[in-house]
């Protein structure tokens, strides 16, 4: 991650100095009206010849956080391949200076892992502001939200032959360092549990399936706030085995996994006084002798049985066990699920905002706003009577999916999750589509997004950690 200091003033060298301009007040830069900046959202402009490079960014006329961390990134971005730069945010309240410094660190991540060493990419920002003491209690909130995102998309770039199920799992035991209590289900007690739709969904796998239970106790005597998350490590489609094309990007089937870790380290990282549990359904979905088959039919968790249609809808299988799990286990106020589920969504969204279902008017509303909040923006989509009963099975409680043309197979993969949620407030996102970048934008760069992660944060910043309510 960018590592920030903040300062009072600029470093006497070469760095380049970023300035965040609200439009309107570009009129004090000479060059600025020969580069026609008038300081509106967006706009960049660099002052020309040899002195210490002067970048301009456009702010247009912020009424959020958003949009300041939006100008940090488009300015890290102009900066391009350079160790070292300055932001200059004097004259700014600490929280937008904050936000510009959180936009820019978002925008800092790449993905150098696996590649041999290439072009410098900045490291260290120097956050000029007026009183750094002000500004430092912000920062703070709004790095643990940043932390949380990259963390998510570490996980989400690794490949599948590095990050196995087991490798999954020892990475989420590490957040116990920062106060999350770490349990993992291996497949004895997953037996015991009787999540059948998590094991027969891993049962192809030399890779065995895993249930990852992340728990932050907070502060607040109150029901846990519980994130499920879909954490498929590779998904194959099994026996309804996938088209060799696009398959590779199947390695970031457990991005809703990987959103919910991302969340409760957030959480975890500014002490949030509201409780909070994850629970993971990891797995890897492969063909193999012990590979679960179409027209099998699988006793969940719940007890109810469902009749396999196609191994490439597996996702809803394990979320159906984990949100089972969660519901019974830990009694939550309310639930929300991340999932790469379904093509249908990204048919019906494309890659601009992810799909959102629930049982619960006001959770679906809040998850919204946070959604808008942080810049990760949701679309309410509908679970109707008819999408229930085209589950309707000759041989079990329900189908796991509907065959045929043209269906709406998000809203069928909502309808079948409704069923095992249970009577607690439930909102269930298809992130599939947003979970990574085919372009960079000014939070991030062409790769995995992390989206899910800051806005699950924020959800509970706004609307769970009011002491008072409990």
């Amino acid at each position: 991650m960018l590592k920030l200091r903040l300062r009072r003033a600029p470093r006497e060298d070469a760095a380049p100095l970023l300035v965040p301009v609200v439009e309107g007040d570009a009129a004090r830069f000479p060059f600025a009206a020969a580069a026609g900046f008038t300081g509106a959202a967006g706009q960049v402009a660099e002052q020309p010849g040899p002195a210490r490079r002067l970048i301009l960014l456009g702010c247009g006329t912020p009424k959020r956080s958003l949009d300041w961390e939006e100008a940090g990134g488009l300015g890290l971005a102009a900066a391009g391949a350079v160790p070292r730069l300055g932001l200059d945010a004097r004259g700014l309240a600490p929280e937008a200076a904050a936000s510009l410094a959180a936009g820019a660190a978002l925008r800092a991540w790449r993905c150098d892992a696996y590649r041999a060493p290439g072009e410098v990419a900045p490291s260290r920002l120097d956050l000029i502001v007026d009183s750094p003491e002000a500004v430092l209690p912000r920062w703070a909130r709004a790095e643990a939200a940043v932390r949380g995102c990259l963390l998510a998309r570490e996980l989400v770039a690794m490949p599948a032959n590095r990050l196995t199920t087991r490798e999954f799992a020892r990475r989420l035991e590490t957040l116990a360092e920062h106060g999350i209590t770490v349990d993992v289900l291996g497949r004895k007690r997953l037996r015991r549990e009787g999540l059948g739709g998590l094991l027969a969904v891993g049962g192809g796998s030399a890779n065995p399936p895993r249930l990852a239970v992340l728990r932050w106790r907070g502060s607040v005597a109150a029901p846990p706030v519980a994130f499920i998350g879909k954490g498929l490590c590779f998904d194959t489609g099994g026996i309804s085995i996938k088209p060799a094309s696009g398959m590779q990007e199947m390695k970031a089937d457990m991005a809703g996994a990987a959103a919910c870790a991302g969340a409760m380290l957030a959480l975890a990282l500014r002490r949030s006084p509201a409780p909070a549990v994850a629970v993971l359904a990891i797995a890897e979905n492969m063909t193999g002798a012990a590979s679960y088959r179409p027209g099998d039919v699988l006793r969940m968790g719940s007890g109810r049985t469902v009749e396999v249609v196609d191994t490439d809808a597996e996702g809803r299988l394990v979320l159906a066990d984990a949100l089972h799990y969660a519901a019974t286990q830990f009694r939550p106020q309310a639930m929300l699920d991340l999932a790469t589920l379904t093509g249908a969504i990204v048919t019906a969204l494309g890659a601009h905002r992810a799909g959102l279902f629930g049982t619960d008017a006001a959770l679906l509303a809040q998850a919204a706003a946070a959604g808008e909040m942080v810049g990760e923006r949701l679309w309410p989509m509908p679970i109707g009577t008819r999408h229930r009963e085209d589950l309707r099975s000759d041989i079990a409680d329900l189908k796991q999916c509907a065959t045929g043309r043209f269906l709406p197979d998000a809203c069928h993969a909502a309808a079948f999750l409704r069923e095992f949620a249970g009577g607690v407030p439930w909102a269930h996102l298809d992130i599939a589509g947003v979970d990574t970048r085919a372009e960079a934008g000014a939070l991030g760069g062409k790769g995995p997004s992390g989206f899910g992660a800051r806005l699950l944060d924020m959800l509970m910043q706004m609307y769970f950690e009011d002491v008072e309510r409990h």
